[in-house]
């Protein structure tokens, strides 16, 4: 067989592209969704939060009021678990009933063995309060229980109650007050249309296994299963071998960073279309799409990303929460920055190996630092003396 090879050139600009960084951006905050699959949700806001500074990266006129309508006004995403806590677009809902059983079975093995307080017993009395009182936040459930100070392993059992009937999907999100999850019983939260669409296990499974390459744009059966977290790898490859049977995927052999080959699936017209993606720096989430798989991200791009948030200060290569610093279709460092008030700090910049900051790579990053200081709502940046670690 004649495998076409994709050289490392082409597939950073493949990837990039259907990772919302090409040449054509976003129209809306809701098509950045949409072509995406979904945005993750995460808590730091040294600067952004997140998913604020993943879809202002791809809509520059982007504010994150305009998520919270998506979500708790027009019902246009729902929020659920892919591989961590994420925004997705409402269409693919009845997909997740697969994802409800699988955590529902999961969960009650796992959190029946390892908690301490049976949570079981409390999910009926948790869904009977949101029944009669409406929608809840995990501070309302359990007021009477002991409330421990730890983590996820020490909840109290109606909180975890109240995760389970969310992973399960019999609760969903209805809105986020601050970053504090609100729940509500699905049939108040879900359009009816979308929780009477058919779930069929195995539509459910082809359907995302096409969504994950659309979006993946090559992608080994490994990767397209992770890139959701509800197929499993076994499926994945099940379908892997029926889309190159049925011509939908075509084998492709994709160029490393290193030189090194990697077998992949791609749609048979990936070889031939290679997008342009633009000059300019962009400072990117840690969490960014693009980036989220560190070991993909290190293969393609030769970019080694770590947060170092649990890493004791003493022992941080960089800092805290550092952002990735982009130009065209490579990492070109990371920068420490953080708000303070009205104005947006930069403690330090680390160049790339092989990467100098002359005179129009430094205009064309403080360019991207005016742009992200109006969208934090910063009327000035002040530097740190020692900010540029060359």
């Amino acid at each position: 067989m004649n495998v076409p090879v994709l050289s490392n050139a082409a597939a950073r600009r493949v990837f990039l592209d259907r990772h919302g960084l090409g040449a054509q951006a976003a129209q809306t905050p809701m098509s950045a969704i949409a072509d995406l699959g979904f945005v993750q949700v995460d808590s730091v806001n040294t600067f952004a939060r997140a998913h604020d500074l993943i879809l202002w990266s791809r809509h520059g006129r982007y504010r994150p009021p305009a998520l919270d309508r998506l979500l708790a006004r027009d019902r246009a995403v729902f929020e659920h678990w892919t591989h961590d806590a994420a925004v997705i677009p409402m269409e693919f809902w009845p997909h997740w009933r697969l994802r409800f059983a699988r955590d529902a079975a999961r969960l009650e093995q796992r959190w029946t063995r390892d908690r301490p307080a049976g949570f079981s017993g409390q999910i009926e009395t948790v869904l009977r309060q949101i029944a009669d009182h409406g929608a809840c936040t995990s501070g309302d459930v359990g007021r009477d229980e002991v409330r421990g100070k730890g983590g996820w392993w020490d909840w109290h059992p109606s909180k975890t109650a109240l995760e389970y009937l969310w992973r399960s999907g019999a609760v969903s999100v209805v809105r986020r007050d601050g970053f504090r999850k609100v729940y509500d019983l699905t049939e108040r939260v879900i359009p009816q249309s979308t929780r009477d669409a058919g779930h069929d296990p195995a539509a459910t499974i082809d359907a995302l296994c096409h969504a994950a390459l659309d979006r993946l744009g090559f992608a080994t059966s490994s990767e397209i299963a992770a890139f959701w977290d509800v197929v499993t790898k076994t499926e994945a490859r099940g379908w892997a071998a029926a889309a190159l049977s049925d011509g939908h995927a075509i084998a492709l052999d994709v160029r490393g960073y290193d030189g090194k080959i990697r077998r992949c699936l791609a749609r048979p017209d990936v070889p031939d279309i290679v997008p342009d993606i633009p000059g300019r720096v962009r400072i990117l989430s840690p969490f960014d799409p693009a980036l989220r798989d560190r070991k993909r991200a290190e293969w393609l791009f030769g970019f080694r990303y770590r947060i170092e948030i649990f890493v004791p200060a003493p022992q941080r290569s960089y800092g805290y929460y550092v952002f990735p610093v982009w130009e065209g279709d490579r990492g070109i460092g990371r920068i420490d920055m953080t708000r303070d008030g009205t104005t947006l700090v930069v403690r330090a910049l680390w160049p790339e190996p092989g990467v100098a900051f002359g005179k129009g790579r430094l205009a064309r990053l403080t360019a991207e630092l005016g742009r992200a200081a109006h969208f934090g709502g910063c009327d000035n940046i002040a530097y740190a003396d020692d900010w540029l670690r060359e």
